[in-house]
């Protein structure tokens, strides 16, 4: 299972950096993508990155203030996350997957844990 770590609490235009660990290296070859979901919401999806680095992708709410990244000697992946607003307050997933971070495709039956809490207060 994957770790995700680094949440907090931050104000408007604050950032923090996410980490996702894979200790036991158990989904090595796979992309990896981020989720959130916020209260009352649907869990929806915020980023991913290919095994290799070389290509990743962003939901709209995400692109231009967040970045993913992938350190593959670390077996780590981040999400950092720049100038946050309100609505970017949720528990983040980190998750793996397959295919093109375009069209990531997620593993049946794998346990998303519990992510970690962003909140961003105004």
């Amino acid at each position: 299972q994957l770790q995700a770590s680094g949440g907090g609490l931050v104000q408007v235009g604050g950032s923090l950096r996410l980490s996702c660990a894979d200790p036991t290296a158990t989904f090595n070859s796979y992309a990896t993508a981020w989720f959130r979901q916020a209260p009352g919401k649907q869990r929806e999806f915020v980023s991913a990155i290919t095994w290799g680095g070389e290509h990743t992708h962003y939901a709209d709410s995400s692109k231009g203030r967040f970045t993913i990244s992938r350190d593959r000697s670390k077996n780590m992946v981040y999400l950092q996350m720049n100038d946050l607003r309100p609505e970017d307050t949720a528990v983040y997933y980190c998750v793996p997957g397959l295919g093109n971070p375009e069209d990531i495709q997620l593993l049946r039956n794998y346990n998303w844990g519990q992510g970690t809490l962003v909140t961003v207060s105004s």
